[in-house]
């Protein structure tokens, strides 16, 4: 039986981690998955490049790739997942494939305004692995500032805490919001 993937997005310091963290643990499935993207980065040992440059383009392709074919195996052995990472538009086309093969995927950014996201990212402990400079949080904030036709699935988490913000989504994945098809 495929379960629902929700793909929890956002810009470093917006809570997708702890969020989707929250959400899997008082999932109301019998099975529920957390998916930690930048996991998937550190599997790289040779030939790495930040996910922010320019030239990172193939790699992160591929990392979307793995983390869709992860969350969809989950998804097919009965198991509720929460994907969490910075997923852009440009990143959705694997996952709309695999919405149209029966899967429910949801899809939600978390956008608090740039000056809370800057400060928040910038107070989270720094990991050698994922450098933070402020410059490329609003880099990555910027770029998921105008979502198109995705910006009703944008969630303003600027004045929610953590767990605010994970029962509202619960509420409105309840309703049926952030179908990604």
């Amino acid at each position: 039986m495929k379960a629902r993937i929700v793909i929890v997005s956002g810009a470093c310091g917006t809570g997708k981690t702890s969020i989707a963290r929250l959400l899997a643990e008082n999932s109301s499935c019998a099975r529920a998955a957390h998916l930690h993207t930048d996991d998937f980065y550190q599997y790289i040992r040779k030939g790495y490049t930040a996910p922010w440059l320019d030239e990172s383009g193939d790699q992160n392709e591929t990392v979307i790739d793995a983390v869709v074919a992860s969350a969809k195996k989950f998804s097919e052995g009965g198991y509720e997942v929460y994907v969490d990472g910075v997923i852009g538009p440009w990143f959705l086309a694997p996952w709309t494939e695999t919405a149209r093969e029966g899967i429910d995927i949801r899809y939600i950014v978390l956008r608090p305004d740039e000056q809370t996201t800057v400060s928040r990212a910038l107070k989270r402990e720094q990991r050698d692995f994922f450098p933070l400079s402020r410059d490329a949080i609003i880099d990555v904030w910027q770029s998921l500032s105008n979502l198109g036709k995705y910006e009703p699935n944008v969630i303003d988490t600027t004045a929610q805490t953590i767990e605010e913000s994970a029962a509202c989504i619960q509420k409105m994945l309840q309703e049926g919001a952030f179908r990604i098809l």
